[in-house]
């Protein structure tokens, strides 16, 4: 039996920081601090998916901030996954995970939610299911995990449009870099854990 040792590449989605500094973009908040969870190197530019990105690599965990507009993530996406899955040999185990804001969670609350799940009008999880499908890779697990943003009271979408792209307040900016970090690493652990055991059965 192959030795159960994962990898993971994690890629955020938002608008690009620092010019984009809102709360749609809090996945890439989340994934500052998990460098610093997870004790790995400092986010550096480097090329990824043919595209200048930051990253942070450690032998476990490929941490990756989408360098495109939320909205047309798919493309990088599927080129980063690709070209991670060509660095490792067959026998090696790989995971992609999203990682996203969630209007419908209160914020800083954190979830590890299905694949196959709607994106719930998120279109940069709609432009990454239309780049990459993952039936293609069935021995690579596929997840999202969702950082709640909280949600105006009023539901119209020019509310809602300013509510997640205005500026971040410093309050919430310290909440996903300082809180949610932990809680994404914990989510990590969740699917490893899930992981190991569907290939024990």
């Amino acid at each position: 039996m192959t030795k159960f040792n994962p990898r993971f590449l994690i890629v955020s989605l938002g608008n690009p920081l620092p010019k984009y500094e809102s709360l749609h973009s809090a996945g890439h908040f989340a994934l500052n601090g998990l460098t610093k969870v997870l004790k790995q190197a400092p986010f550096r530019e480097t090329t990824l998916g043919r595209q200048a990105c930051l990253v942070s690599s450690s032998p476990k965990y490929t941490l990756v901030q989408s360098p495109t507009l939320m909205n047309i993530s798919g493309p990088f996406v599927a080129r980063a996954w690709q070209e991670t899955l060509k660095q490792h040999g067959p026998a090696d185990l790989l995971s992609l995970v999203l990682v996203h804001d969630e209007l419908e969670k209160d914020m800083g609350i954190v979830k590890l939610v299905a694949w196959d799940r709607s994106p719930r009008g998120h279109n940069g999880i709609k432009s990454v299911k239309a780049s990459l499908a993952a039936t293609n890779y069935p021995d690579s697990p596929f997840a999202r995990i969702a950082i709640g943003i909280g949600r105006p009271a009023a539901r119209d979408a020019a509310t809602v449009s300013s509510y997640v792209l205005d500026r971040i307040s410093r309050e919430n900016r310290q909440i996903l870099e300082e809180q949610v970090p932990w809680e994404v690493a914990k989510r990590l652990s969740e699917l490893e854990e899930e992981w190991r055991q569907s290939m024990a059965e």
